[in-house]
């Protein structure tokens, strides 16, 4: 089965500095429908002014992922951690019993754009950490790319839960195709343009759960860029 959750019926919040859009439940937005999805908790895609941000603020038990649309983000962490990412780079960070951290646009004439994600972590009180890697955009182009894995495969990323996560950018005519195990769901989310999956059309900022599909087949009749996420349901 196929739900989607269209771009237009997320919470959103227009603060001058920040517009921030809300796929599940979060801060000031609660919509008892939308609190998560498996290990999924928080899917915030947000557009930041030139020369502001989120001053040092904290997590605890949360398995976060930043993926960068456009633009470029400053990352200074309590672990010692600074950086700059941008278009094509993808951060974890493994806020465990405690971190504190600021994410600030350095550029003065320029908006960040970006896809935050939360995801529940195998166990309370694990590790704190941090990870940033490079993709290449010609490693997702036509096909899927793995960004993210418990372990680490290939050039992924590790993070601490049984989650996948997938990044691919489809032009006009390219598919792709994945098979979920039993047991397993998915979510897909638009960054850029559109795309098809089995049969529904998704534009930017729509999002859509996959539950007892084995196989889904994505295609993109322009271009299309989106995440895709593989994880047990909880």
């Amino acid at each position: 089965m196929l739900n989607v959750r269209k771009s237009e019926d997320r919470g959103g919040f227009d603060h001058g500095w920040l517009k921030t859009y809300h796929t599940f439940s979060f801060a000031e937005y609660y919509d008892p429908e939308f609190m998560g999805f498996g290990s999924l908790r928080v899917i915030n895609e947000d557009f930041v002014a030139p020369s502001s941000g989120f001053p040092m603020h904290g997590h605890q038990n949360m398995e976060i992922v930043t993926y960068i649309i456009d633009g470029a983000l400053e990352h200074r962490d309590s672990l010692g951690n600074g950086s700059i990412i941008r278009r094509g780079d993808v951060q974890r960070m493994s806020a465990g019993p405690g971190i504190t951290h600021s994410e600030f646009n350095p550029s003065k004439e320029e908006p960040v754009h970006l896809l935050q994600i939360w995801l529940l972590p195998k166990a309370r009180g694990l590790p704190s950490g941090y990870e940033e890697k490079r993709f290449d955009g010609d490693s997702m182009r036509g096909k899927l790319k793995l960004l993210v894995s418990p372990d680490g495969a290939g050039e992924s990323i590790s993070i601490q839960t049984d989650a996948l996560v997938f990044a691919s950018i489809l032009e006009g005519g390219d598919s792709a195709e994945h098979s979920f195990a039993e047991g397993r769901v998915g979510w897909i989310q638009v960054a850029a343009g559109s795309v098809r999956v089995n049969d529904v059309t998704l534009t930017q900022g729509d999002g859509v759960s996959i539950d007892g599909e084995p196989l889904v087949s994505i295609s993109s009749p322009a271009r299309g860029e989106f995440l895709l996420f593989d994880m047990p349901w909880r």
